[in-house]
């Protein structure tokens, strides 16, 4: 099913702050809070909304450090792939990991304290992912912009 500009209203408004109550939310897009309620509930039924969550500031949490870190695996068959993502999902520093087209087979995100953080990531787990031949690391300088809102 296709959404409407009302869905979109109400999906640019989710984004920006999920934690509104649906009369907030109803209010801000003028609707009445019944008709948003239903419109947020099919949204969610149909999957275009996928979840709600809370961002963490990393800072504070002591992970300012983002590192990219390009993978190369020895082969390209499934259970090569499949064993190489099993692996990588269970490293809690790994915030996302990419399968790519290009020179390298995946491209992940890792938060670190510091450069001695990282290097005990990469020490105790990413030398240790199965089918690994080559791994290039760029660490971020700053964040010059970040955002979780999808275009709509």
């Amino acid at each position: 099913m296709s959404i409407d500009s009302v869905d979109r209203r109400i999906l640019i408004q989710l984004q920006k702050s999920g934690r509104m109550s649906n009369a907030e939310l109803a209010e801000r897009i003028n609707l009445s809070a019944s008709a948003c309620h239903r419109r947020v509930q099919r949204l969610e039924t149909e999957g275009y909304i996928k979840d709600y969550v809370a961002l963490l500031n990393p800072r504070k949490l002591g992970r300012p450090t983002t590192v990219f870190v390009e993978i190369t695996l020895a082969a390209q068959a499934d259970e090569v792939l499949d064993a190489f993502e099993r692996a990588v999902a269970k490293i809690p520093d790994v915030l996302e990991c990419h399968l790519m087209a290009g020179k390298s087979d995946y491209v992940l995100k890792v938060v670190a304290l510091d450069t001695e953080d990282f290097a005990r990531i990469h020490r105790q787990h990413l030398s240790r992912l199965p089918g690994v031949t080559q791994m290039q690391s760029s660490f971020a300088l700053r964040t010059v912009f970040k955002t979780t809102a999808l275009p709509v």
